[in-house]
């Protein structure tokens, strides 16, 4: 009984971390496709678009005060001349986004 116990904890946990890592990788190709033209690969805002929009370095103290409600308001509503992302991305998919944000270095 024990051993069965071990078993299933087992591939709850291994489940469980597959689904986070294919949520991680979900999250960096939502982030490819739709932030990375202008905040960048590593989040700094430094490509020619984000050049052009000014776009936020994402390690910068002004966005690291913002709580990830904040940031999911923004994601999804849009700020200045970034665009809303809320009719083109479900909620899930935004706070993965968020937590995907502060995962670049």
């Amino acid at each position: 009984m024990k051993m069965l116990k071990f078993t299933v904890a087992a591939t709850v946990l291994l489940l469980g971390l597959a689904a986070s890592a294919y949520a991680q990788d979900d999250a960096a190709a939502l982030y490819k496709a739709k932030c990375q033209i202008c905040h960048g690969a590593g989040g700094k805002g430094d490509t020619p678009a984000g050049q052009k929009v000014g776009a936020k370095d994402l390690h910068s103290p002004e966005v690291a005060k913002l709580s990830d409600a904040e940031l999911f308001d923004i994601v999804k509503k849009g700020k200045d001349k970034m665009p809303a992302y809320g009719a083109k991305l479900t909620d899930e998919q935004i706070k993965s986004l968020v937590k995907f944000i502060h995962t670049l270095k």
